[in-house]
C-alpha cells in the first residue's frame, strides 16, 4: 500500500501541473495577456503539454521493463524541475522592463518558444509517470484491476481539488505573477519522491509470468504501432516544421519494422475557460466548476468496484458517454448558480470512469501486453487530445465568437478580426489587441459577445463523447458475440475477483 500511495501521490502532481497550465492557458488575463495568444494558439500551447505526455508514456513502455520503474520515476522529477526553470525563464523575459511596440512582440514570441519547450518536457515528465504508476498497480492487483486503477486514478481529480483551491487561495496573487502556479508542482513531487526513492517495485505481470518481449508488441498491433507512430511524428513534424519526408519516412519504415519484428516471433482544461463568463457574472471563479467535477470523480473512483461488477466495464464507458453528451450540452446553455451546478454533476459523474475503466479494459483483455499495451492506449487517446482535441476546441470557440459577433456587429468583426493557420488549415480568431483599439459601447459589446460566446460552443464538443459512445456500443456487441465480457489472463485461465 505504500507502493499504491506514493503512485497515487505521483499521479496528483500530474493533476497540479495539468490544472495550473490549463489556469494559465485559459485566463485572458495570464498567458494568452503576457504572450499575445488568441484561443486557438493558447489552445495549441496547451496541447503541447500533452502530446508529449504521449509519447513518453508509449516510448518508455516499450523500454520500462528494462531499465526499471525507480529510473522512469526518477526521469520525471527531472522534468517538472527543467519545466519550472523554461517557464521561469519566459517569465522573465516577457516582464523585463520597458517593453512596448515591436520589442514587445519580439519578447513575446521568444518567451513562447522557451514556454513551450518547457511544456512539452513536463508531458514527458507526466507521461512517465503514468508509464510506471499503470503498470505497477495491475501487477500489485492482478486479480481487481480496474477497481484498483479506477482507486489509484482518484488521485487526478483529488490533484485537481487540491490544485485548483490552492489556485483559488492564492486569488488576484496567482493572476499578477503566475509563476506562484509553476511553484505548486513542487509540493507533491518532493513527497512521492521521498516516497517512492527506496520503494521496492514489484516485477511487472507480463515478466514475471514469461510472457516475451515480441509477445507483448504483438498484442498491441502493427496497426496500434501505426497510429501512435503518425501522431507522434506528424506533431512532431509540425512542432519544428520538419519536412514531409522526415515526419513520413519514420512512420513507414517503423511500421514495417515493428510488423516484422512482432509478427516474425509472436490504441478536463477547457471548461475552465469557456465557462468563464457565466460564472464571472454570478461573481464567482470559474475554477469552482472543474473542482466540483474532480471532487465527484475523486469519490466515485474510490467506489468504482460495485459500480463496475453493476454494469460491466463497457457497460460503465457506454453510460459515461451519454452522461457526458448530456452534462456537456446542458453546461452550453444553462443559467444561473444551481442550474450550472446541476449540469456540471452530470458532466461530472459522465467523465469519472473513462480513464481508469478503459485502462482496466485494456489490462484485462490483454495482459500479454504488459505496460505496452497499457500505455500506448493512454498515450494514443492523449495524442489525439493533444494534436486533434485542444486545438479544434479552440477552433469551435472562435468559430462560436465569430458567429455571434458577425450577427450583432457585422461591420466590426472584420476590425477585429486576423487570419491565422493550424493543422486543419486556415481560421479567424478575434485579436485582443485590435479589439482594444475600439472605442466606447463597441468594445464592450464585442468583448461580451466573445466571452458568452465560449459557453456555446461546448454544444458542438459533445461529438467527442458521442463518437466515443458508438465506439462503446460496438464493443458491447462484439463481446455479446462471443459469450460476454470475461477478463483474460496470460496462461489462460478465467481471472478470479470478478
Amino acid at each position: 500500500m505504500l507502493m499504491f500511495w506514493g503512485c497515487f501521490i505521483a499521479l496528483i502532481t500530474t493533476a497540479f501541473a495539468f490544472i495550473s497550465r490549463a489556469f494559465m492557458c485559459n485566463m485572458a488575463e495570464m498567458w494568452p495577456r503576457d504572450f499575445g495568444l488568441d484561443t486557438v494558439q493558447a489552445a495549441k500551447l496547451f496541447g503541447q503539454g500533452i502530446w508529449s505526455f504521449s509519447i513518453s508514456i508509449i516510448l518508455f513502455s516499450l523500454v520500462i521493463d528494462k531499465i526499471g520503474y525507480r529510473t522512469a520515476m526518477f526521469f520525471s522529477v527531472v522534468c517538472y524541475s527543467l519545466y519550472a526553470a523554461f517557464a521561469l525563464y519566459a517569465h522573465s523575459i516577457v516582464k523585463a522592463p520597458g517593453l512596448e511596440g515591436e520589442a514587445l512582440v519580439a519578447a513575446q514570441a521568444k518567451g513562447l518558444n522557451f514556454l513551450t519547450i518547457g511544456s512539452i518536457i513536463l508531458g514527458l515528465g507526466n507521461g512517465t509517470v503514468e508509464a510506471f504508476i499503470n503498470p505497477v498497480i495491475a501487477t500489485l492487483f492482478s486479480k481487481e484491476k480496474t477497481k484498483y486503477l479506477n482507486m489509484l486514478h482518484a488521485g487526478w481529480p483529488g490533484g485537481l481539488v487540491i490544485g485548483g483551491l490552492i489556485t483559488l487561495g492564492l486569488g488576484s496573487a496567482a493572476t499578477e505573477d503566475w509563476r506562484l502556479l509553476v511553484y505548486i508542482i513542487a509540493i507533491p513531487a518532493v513527497v512521492y519522491l521521498i516516497m517512492l526513492a527506496r520503494a521496492k517495485f514489484p516485477v511487472s505481470e507480463r515478466v514475471s509470468m514469461g510472457a516475451t518481449y515480441a509477445e507483448m508488441l504483438g498484442e498491441f498491433g502493427v496497426i496500434g504501432a501505426a497510429i501512435a507512430l503518425f501522431l507522434i511524428f506528424r506533431n512532431l513534424g509540425e512542432t519544428f516544421e520538419w519536412s514531409a519526408y522526415a515526419v513520413y519516412i519514420p512512420i513507414i519504415v517503423g511500421s514495417i519494422l515493428y510488423g516484422v519484428y512482432s509478427t516474425e516471433l509472436g490504441t478536463d482544461g477547457a471548461i475552465t475557460g469557456i465557462m468563464e463568463e457565466p460564472m464571472t457574472k454570478l461573481g464567482y471563479s470559474p475554477l469552482w466548476v472543474l473542482i466540483y467535477t474532480s471532487a465527484i470523480m475523486m469519490v466515485l473512483r474510490f467506489f468504482a468496484g460495485p459500480i463496475v461488477k453493476a454494469l460491466t466495464p463497457l457497460g460503465l464507458l457506454a453510460a459515461c458517454s451519454v452522461l457526458a453528451i448530456v452534462g456537456l450540452y446542458s453546461l452550453s446553455v444553462v443559467k444561473g448558480m444551481a442550474l450550472i451546478f446541476a449540469a456540471a454533476t452530470l458532466y461530472g459523474v459522465g467523465k469519472t470512469f473513462f480513464w481508469p475503466t478503459m485502462l482496466g479494459v485494456v489490462a484485462e483483455q490483454f495482459p500479454k501486453g504488459g505496460a505496452l499495451t497499457l500505455n500506448a492506449i493512454a498515450g494514443i487517446g492523449m495524442l489525439t487530445v493533444g494534436v486533434l482535441g485542444q486545438p479544434v476546441i479552440g477552433h469551435m470557440q472562435e468559430e462560436s465568437a465569430k458567429t455571434a459577433i458577425v450577427a450583432a456587429l457585422p461591420d466590426v468583426y472584420p476590425q477585429v478580426s486576423k487570419d491565422e493557420t493550424y493543422f486543419l488549415g486556415s481560421y479567424q480568431a478575434v485579436d485582443t489587441k485590435k479589439v482594444a483599439l475600439l472605442e466606447g459601447e463597441t468594445k464592450k459589446k464585442v468583448e461580451e459577445l466573445a466571452k458568452e460566446a465560449k459557453q456555446s460552443s461546448l454544444a458542438k464538443i459533445t461529438v467527442f463523447p458521442a463518437f466515443m459512445l458508438v465506439c462503446y456500443l460496438i464493443l458491447i456487441g462484439y463481446f455479446k458475440s462471443k459469450g460476454g465480457y470475461k477478463p483474460q489472463t496470460i496462461n489462460g485461465q478465467a481471472a478470479s475477483g470478478h
